[in-house]
């Protein structure tokens, strides 16, 4: 799998702490190597059929969707980013 990133995303990770920038790109690695690790806790969005949600902290959540052998990172941020995927 390959990861690639959408402006909102991009936009939203420029303004993350940088404390979560590093955690986030410890969790993206384990994304590609183990999608199905715990700390992650992968799961579809509700009423989002084709969008997921991964963990980076207790606080922080990223969404993604997967489109053939790529993961495309849509937003990331507090819990509020899950009102619009």
């Amino acid at each position: 799998m390959n990861i690639r990133t959408t402006r909102p995303f991009d936009r939203d990770y420029d303004l993350l702490p940088a404390s979560i920038k590093d955690k986030t790109d410890r969790q993206l690695v384990l994304l590609l190597s183990n999608p199905q690790h715990p700390s992650l806790g992968i799961k579809k969005i509700k009423g989002h059929p084709d969008i997921w949600e991964g963990r980076v902290t207790k606080n922080y959540r990223f969404t993604f969707q997967m489109i053939n052998e790529t993961y495309l990172l849509r937003r990331i941020g507090t819990h509020d980013i899950l009102r619009t995927p």
